[in-house]
């Protein structure tokens, strides 16, 4: 069936994903658009069905984003952020105890005191809220399932999914085409592994002078606890158990707002056992006799997990290209050892926009935005980053024990002297390929959940608001079934099926051959099968419309 033409909108800027990159890319682009008396048309288009639906994070964080982007924030009845660390706490696990590690041990970079904990999903919706009484215009629910490109092979804007269109891929009674947003600079700040970015980075070999990136999988919960457990601005981190030494990763507990807690698990996605699961070993640390205790006749009210670009200085690809640029998580400026990004998203997103407005200014349209490329590494960006970027690097060589040593010495010589023992160190192979035959490894077995503090994932799912339109085409494409069969079933023992703290895969052993299900109406876009698949064999894709999590405080 020949589809009918897209409706077409012109902008000066379209701005694809409304996380804290690039709503702070909206938003100064109308702060300097105001300050020269001039307009610029801003649109942003969001695949959650509303501001902050698909965001997550920890979270603490780093006000010198927010400061630099809206001064007067801080004295905002509506402020996202209310509750200022108090209190800061770095332990070391082991099976039955563990040992608080000293403050003073860690540089200052460490240190959490200035910074905010709450929930970075607030922050977006707020963010929102102040880019539109700006004039941006904002589309939630409309997920950016295209790129457009002009005759020079320039990125012209983007066009938003198809709605109404079957499992089959034919198209329904209720069929709408998707829109075309055209303009002059596209910013893509989809978070980690955006569909549209992966499809940038290979089409303009963005990433051909950098090292490969690498990922982690952060799973959180949100509980409201008894107030004799609460500590108002305390931060605790934990690292060791329940992972092996050679699976980098760890914890983390934030006490904020109303008697909530935030806790979750990130784990290294360079782990080699394909029978470890991320979920499960969330489940277990939240067992142990130092952290059980604050969740004694709490409830559990939130639940999501996303991906987490860490691979750092060295692992960020050019950021532009003809037509738009990269900002944020989908550029990748997480700082790994202080767990946040947040501030480095939202100075990406100012950056982004200056050199626009510079380009704007001068009458200029698809073409590179050199400044903004060039500006970076000798911006507060590239300081918080080069000053830690061998540290995942020596993790994922020496193990938590001896890497983290390393890596505090070194993060400690970047602070007092600007230098390196180790110059930048390459990350070693990309996380697909660090798994191992399932033959090679001994298989992990993980308790059953007790239902009042480890939990399934379907329940947990559930608690994600997560939902997708069942009739409509697979965003969760396997592209050689038998590969899958041959490969990640036979060889590596089907890992989706622990990897994804979502449910999403299945091996069902019935008959003489196993049948792989995909449950994707469970998914909540963490995007890990995209990133662990040891064939890469399975692509993300949005869905239709506005499917997914639905995250309320996270």
């Amino acid at each position: 069936m020949e589809l009918p033409d897209r409706e077409a909108m012109d902008f000066d800027v379209v701005v694809v994903g409304a996380g804290p990159a690039g709503l702070a890319a909206a938003i100064h682009l109308k702060q300097l658009a105001a300050e020269a008396g001039s307009e610029v048309s801003v649109v942003v288009v969001e695949k959650g069905g509303e501001v902050g639906a698909h965001i997550l994070s920890g979270a603490v964080i780093d006000p010198s984003g927010l400061d630099r982007l809206l001064p007067e924030w801080r004295e905002d009845p509506d402020r996202p952020l209310k509750t200022e660390v108090v209190k800061d706490e770095f332990m070391f696990l082991g099976p039955a105890g563990g040992i608080a590690l000293p403050n003073i041990a860690f540089p200052k970079l460490m240190s959490n005191h200035g910074n905010f904990v709450g929930s970075l999903s607030n922050v977006a919706k707020y963010l929102g809220r102040k880019a539109e009484e700006l004039g941006v215009e904002i589309y939630p629910g409309f997920p950016a399932a295209e790129i457009l490109y002009d005759e020079a092979g320039a990125v012209a804007g983007v066009a938003t999914g198809d709605l109404g269109i079957g499992r089959g891929g034919d198209p329904r009674d209720d069929f709408t085409r998707g829109m075309e947003l055209r303009a002059k600079y596209t910013v893509f700040g989809e978070g980690a592994r955006g569909s549209l970015t992966k499809r940038l980075i290979d089409r303009y070999r963005l990433n051909q002078h950098s090292d490969h990136q690498k990922y982690g999988l952060g799973v959180k919960e949100l509980w409201q606890v008894r107030p004799d457990a609460f500590r108002p601005g305390l931060v605790q981190h934990t690292m060791g158990w329940p992972l092996p030494n050679r699976a980098g990763g760890g914890s983390w507990l934030y006490h904020f707002d109303d008697h909530l807690v935030s806790v979750g698990f990130v784990t290294h996605l360079n782990y080699e056992n394909p029978t470890l699961s991320p979920f499960e070993e969330f489940q277990r640390f939240k067992t142990h006799p130092m952290i059980r205790e604050v969740f004694e006749g709490a409830k559990r009210i939130g639940y999501g997990a996303r991906a987490i670009m860490e691979g750092g200085w060295q692992s960020v690809p050019k950021l532009v290209f003809p037509g738009g640029c990269l900002v944020g998580d989908s550029a990748g400026f997480v700082n790994v050892p202080r767990i946040k990004g947040s501030h480095n998203a939202v100075l990406s997103g100012i950056q982004a926009a200056a050199a626009i407005h510079g380009a704007l200014r001068d009458g200029r349209a698809q073409d590179e935005l050199s400044d903004y490329e060039h500006g970076w590494r000798a911006s507060p960006i590239g300081y918080d980053l080069k000053r830690v970027r061998n540290v995942k690097p020596l993790w994922s060589r020496y193990g938590t024990l001896v890497g983290i040593g390393l890596g505090g010495v070194d993060m400690w010589l970047n602070e007092l002297a600007g230098l390196s023992l180790f110059g930048t160190m390459s990350h070693g192979k990309p996380d697909y390929a660090c798994t191992k035959p399932l033959k090679d490894v001994r298989p992990i077995k993980y308790p059953k959940p007790d239902g009042v503090l480890t939990f399934d994932r379907l329940s947990s799912v559930y608690l994600s608001n997560t939902n997708h339109e069942e009739d409509q085409p697979p965003h969760l494409q396997v592209k050689d079934a038998a590969l899958q069969k041959r490969s990640e079933h036979d060889v590596f023992g089907g890992p989706s099926a622990r990897y994804c703290p979502a449910g999403v895969y299945e091996w069902i052993e019935e008959g003489a051959e196993p049948r792989y299900q995909i449950n994707a109406q469970n998914c909540v876009h963490c995007k890990t099968c995209d990133i662990k698949d040891p064939n890469q064999n399975i692509n993300w894709v949005t869905p239709e419309g506005p499917g997914g999590p639905n995250y309320i405080n996270m």
